[in-house]
């Protein structure tokens, strides 16, 4: 079974296109010879896999996106998260070799292997001290990921938002996360008190769109109407017509919850880290 985030990503993926262009539901789901509701699951992620791949093959036409492009994101979706983590290794080591490179290009082996840094890119790429006993080191902290710092999230109830059109990854400023890898991780700045005491005004939270959203994660919630947002802690419920909804707790005993209904909801994303200052 995939994991509900790549579902989520997948979904708001066809959406955002579909949007963009100025279709309706009902119009892509014509072009594609599929159900009305069934791509009103797909686009919010109420499935519990990926759609076949005939179906991404349609809407990739029918959407314009390029041939396998989302094809190769509902593979990942349905690849288990073990193989996922593994391929996150490997890229961070990747990246590592690529930073050793470049140092070496810049400052030389000598000032390398004074400085300690040598031998601590060395170990990050191998994944080991390189000894030889044979016995397994464990891997130093991986490199810090740069995630960009959009702009703010409101930790009162929903404002508008905006990314400011930046293309993915390009931002003002960007903030260095240690052991994480999520090439769609972003940051924002926290405006507003409902989430005090855990969270303050100022404090940048960086969110993972690979992290899980369980019952109890504190969310930067993207609602469908404007883009708007919010930061809450959020749980998964039912109303009295056993419809599922979202409960938006502030942490701040002085504000009330609110409960949205699920489709309300453009996207989900889990806090990791908080950075603030001392």
């Amino acid at each position: 079974m995939a994991e509900r985030p790549q579902l989520d990503r997948l979904g708001t993926l066809i959406r955002e296109r579909r949007r963009v262009l100025g279709w309706t539901l009902e119009t892509v789901a014509q072009a594609c010879a599929c159900g009305r509701s069934y791509l009103s699951q797909i686009e919010n992620g109420k499935r519990d896999r990926p759609p076949s791949r005939a179906i991404l093959e349609k809407l990739e036409t029918v959407l314009g996106f390029t041939d396998g492009e989302l094809i190769r994101f509902g593979d990942w979706a349905s690849t288990p998260p073990d193989v996922r983590e593994h391929v996150a290794d490997l890229e961070r080591e990747r990246l590592a070799a690529r930073e050793l490179v470049a140092a070496l290009r810049a400052r030389g082996v000598d000032a390398l292997h004074e400085s300690g840094d040598l031998e601590r890119l060395v170990r990050t790429v191998e994944g080991r001290d390189g000894a030889e006993s044979g016995d397994r080191i464990e891997m130093l902290s991986p490199l810090p990921m740069r995630v960009p710092v959009i702009n703010k999230v409101a930790a009162g109830y929903p404002t508008e938002f905006t990314d400011l059109d930046y293309p993915a990854r390009v931002a003002d400023s960007y903030v260095s996360v240690p052991s994480l890898y999520d090439e769609n991780a972003f940051a924002a700045r926290v405006w507003g008190d409902s989430m005090e005491p855990r969270y303050s005004e100022g404090d940048i939270v960086v969110f993972s769109p690979d992290a899980p959203t369980r019952p109890g994660s504190d969310c930067f919630v993207r609602f469908e109407r404007d883009a708007e947002t919010t930061f809450k802690r959020i749980f998964f419920e039912r109303n009295d017509n056993n419809e599922e909804i979202i409960r938006l707790q502030p942490l701040n005993a002085a504000y009330p919850p609110k409960t949205v209904p699920r489709e309300a909801i453009a996207g989900l994303y889990a806090a990791v880290y908080v950075i603030r200052a001392v």
